[in-house]
């Protein structure tokens, strides 16, 4: 038997089926989708330039991107419809800042959410025999998912502000043959943006997947243990008074105040001894 089935056989992996090393596993697979989206991407929009002159005409002008999106580093040359003369130029803006920090948290998210897992898997014993390992491990999750919230947040605003400095719309208006009515400036292409967008929606998806996960970290703390005592002995401080104290049914027996039978039956007696008067003086008469 190869060792994945004796793992599988003795119950190793059955702790991903609970919800922290299952979440976990979530975790580094969505974090994957998440940097590969963004870190991997490359893009290119294509203008054309149509001269008066239609020998000084360019009609295929490819311009490429790609991350980390410090745009103002692309450059590209186009004609400028006054003879053989071309200018250079460059594209706006440096959105590398929230694109690196995406990939970044990404990334170590990737690698600790592995090793958490592996964690799980094979030394839950070593984790759960005291209080550090889950300590640790609650802070990092704290930790993480404010940074997913934080890393996706400005990476959809930098996304937007890629959008908006590729637009081929707006990088027409860099040129100066284009500003002059005699020649005729168009945009064949424009970037395709969909994985970015995806990178945003697994950002968010990760922070939702981090943000969930720290209740079941937190139960695995002594904070949540010694919570839950502080709950439980009020509880049993106050089943013990029920137990010992005025709601027993013996103090209602034959000697307690709520005796019926003999209460009713003292009456009964007194009624009883009443015609005796009357019955004796009919007697002396």
């Amino acid at each position: 038997m190869d060792p994945v089935n004796q793992l599988a056989s003795s119950g190793t992996f059955r702790v991903l089926k609970e919800p922290l090393a299952f979440l976990r596993a979530l975790e580094w697979l969505f974090a994957i989708f998440a940097f590969a989206t963004c870190g991997g991407y490359s893009g290119a929009l294509r203008l054309s330039v149509d001269c008066a002159n239609k020998t000084e005409s360019d009609l295929s002008i490819d311009i490429d991107f790609a991350y980390p999106f410090r745009l103002h580093q692309v450059t590209f040359e186009v004609p400028t419809c006054e003879g053989k003369r071309r200018e250079k130029l460059a594209l706006v803006g440096d959105f590398s800042s929230s694109a690196e920090f995406f990939v970044t948290i990404a990334v170590f998210a990737f690698l600790y959410s592995l090793a958490a897992t592996v964690v799980y898997i094979f030394f839950q014993n070593k984790y759960r025999e005291n209080n550090r390992g889950p300590l640790i491990d609650f802070i990092v999750t704290v930790v993480f998912s404010f940074l997913w919230l934080v890393g996706s947040s400005a990476w959809a605003k930098g996304l937007s502000d890629v959008k908006v400095a590729t637009d081929p719309k707006e990088v027409l208006l860099l040129l100066s043959a284009c500003k002059q009515q005699s020649n005729k400036c168009m945009a064949v292409h424009s970037p395709v943006m969909s994985s970015l967008n995806t990178s945003v929606v697994f950002g968010f998806l990760n922070f939702v997947l981090w943000a969930g996960n720290i209740w079941f970290v937190f139960k695995e703390t002594g904070w949540h243990s010694s919570g839950q005592r502080h709950l439980s002995d009020p509880m049993e401080k106050q089943s013990s008074t029920y137990g010992h104290g005025g709601y027993n049914r013996d103090s209602y027996g034959p000697s307690g105040g709520y005796n019926q039978a003999a209460n009713l039956g003292q009456p009964a007696e007194e009624f009883g001894q009443q015609p005796s008067g009357p019955t004796s003086f009919a007697n002396q008469i």
